[in-house]
């Protein structure tokens, strides 16, 4: 995910209270305050506990268990898709992640289970049939979930190689019933202060946002993502509900959406709003277009270290290299 620069007036992080140090302080003011009512709490009290000290498997493992969606995991895993690689262990996964709401840093996952998950709905607007509001466990049972193994690839050339469980965004795309003239769907991500200390930093452009084509959205390896690892997605890596477009890069893939807007205007997305000069709206992988400060050539597998030549397409070309056929002078690789 890309990297912020620093404006003139802002402080150096040397300067500032670490998160962890901040957090751990609001925890002990807030646990003299819990008491029997934490225990009463359930989720709440769970959650604000940030799985401190615990083995985030284990945590994730247990958050998982009481997700009204639970039994629809593991799904069956679809065969057309495989890998050329081990898949990466699910303690790497979910504990190196971006998710610029709760933090630039890596090691956000405790501070994303204040993010909480019930109730959640999708906003389905814009060149429509007809507008709608969906409720999560409604959206979730609609569709058949499968699980699929993709590689995934982040612009700052680190990579993983993980089995997502969701359902074909194409799916939902004929269920919202876009008019003929929508040529795009745009992303929107939550947006709430009260639990992700990021919306304070007002220099970038909340809330999260990115879009596609529906010739992309509509694409066969496009899915809306539900869970991993054969069980609910944890709140850091996009619950409940994420997309993902393996032939591009990790930005082009928004968390936790809360909105989907179908348009006949081209989005400019988050990180374009940002670096224009270094992000653009394709963001496909390849490894011949270096991003300006920094190669593109080889990425390194999150857990093993171990780097691998990156592939054009992120190795997807069979299913979307046609896609970009006569867009000459598009930025497609940026």
């Amino acid at each position: 995910m890309p990297i912020h620069r620093r404006r003139g007036w802002e402080l150096p992080a040397s300067r500032l209270t670490p998160e962890a140090v901040a957090l751990d302080r609001r925890r002990l003011l807030a646990g003299a305050a819990l008491g029997a009512g934490a225990i009463a709490a359930g989720g709440h009290a769970l959650r604000d506990a940030f799985g401190q000290g615990r083995d985030p498997v284990a945590w994730w493992e247990a958050q998982a268990a009481n997700d009204p969606t639970r039994d629809l995991y593991p799904a069956t895993r679809t065969a057309r898709y495989t890998l050329d690689r081990p898949i990466t262990e699910a303690r790497e996964a979910i504990i190196y992640n971006n998710f610029y709401e709760f933090g630039s840093h890596k090691t956000i996952w405790q501070a994303a289970q204040r993010l909480e998950l019930r109730p959640w709905t999708l906003r389905i607007d814009g060149m429509v049939a007809a507008e709608r509001t969906v409720d999560i466990d409604t959206l979730i049972r609609r569709f058949p979930l499968e699980e699929r193994t993709y590689r995934f690839r982040c612009v700052e050339a680190w990579a993983m190689a993980v089995p997502w469980t969701g359902f074909p965004l194409a799916e939902l795309v004929r269920w919202a019933e876009p008019q003929a003239g929508a040529k795009y769907v745009v992303f929107q991500s939550f947006q709430d202060a009260k639990v992700a200390p990021g919306f304070r930093q007002s220099w970038y452009p909340w809330p999260y946002t990115d879009g596609l084509t529906i010739e992309e959205a509509t694409n066969e390896l496009t899915l809306m993502v539900t869970g991993i690892y054969g069980k609910p997605l944890p709140p850091q890596m996009g619950a409940p509900l994420r997309v993902i477009t393996p032939w591009k890069y990790g930005f082009k893939q928004p968390k936790s959406i809360v909105r989907m807007t179908f348009t006949d205007r081209r989005p400019v997305s988050f990180w374009e709003t940002l670096q224009p000069n270094e992000y653009g709206f394709w963001a496909n992988v390849n490894p011949e277009v270096p991003h300006p400060r920094w190669s593109q050539a080889v990425e390194r597998m999150l857990g093993t270290g171990e780097r691998r030549p990156t592939q054009i397409w992120n190795g997807y070309g069979a299913f979307v290299a046609h896609l970009y056929e006569g867009l000459k002078g598009e930025r497609l690789f940026a």
